[in-house]
């Protein structure tokens, strides 16, 4: 339970069964980290709402033939066509979109 932020509505539970809630939503996004667990208790039945850190956009692109996300295992002849790549702007009347050229 640490580092999660825990709000229990409706009741009381054990904290064996907290605990149990938490390792569930950790199971579920295991690539994730769980910030917070709403636990709504109504009678036997437990309504649970996870929140997790937003996931950060990796960009892929397609270079030389390749689909990449980064440079980093590209040898010195694959960086230098990435380098002399031009990017084209697209007609006025389409703000602020860019092509690279392949």
């Amino acid at each position: 339970m640490k580092n999660v932020n825990i709000t229990i509505n409706g009741g009381t539970l054990e904290n064996a069964e907290i605990q149990a809630y938490v390792d569930r939503g950790r199971e579920q996004r295991p690539n994730q980290k769980l910030t917070d667990l709403e636990i709504t208790v109504d009678g036997d039945y437990v309504d649970l709402a996870y929140s997790y850190d937003d996931r950060p956009f990796e960009r892929i692109r397609r270079i030389t033939g390749y689909l990449v996300g980064t440079l980093d295992r590209f040898n010195n002849a694959k960086k230098a066509e990435v380098l002399d790549r031009v990017t084209h702007e697209v007609a006025d009347d389409c703000e602020d979109v860019y092509v690279d050229a392949v």
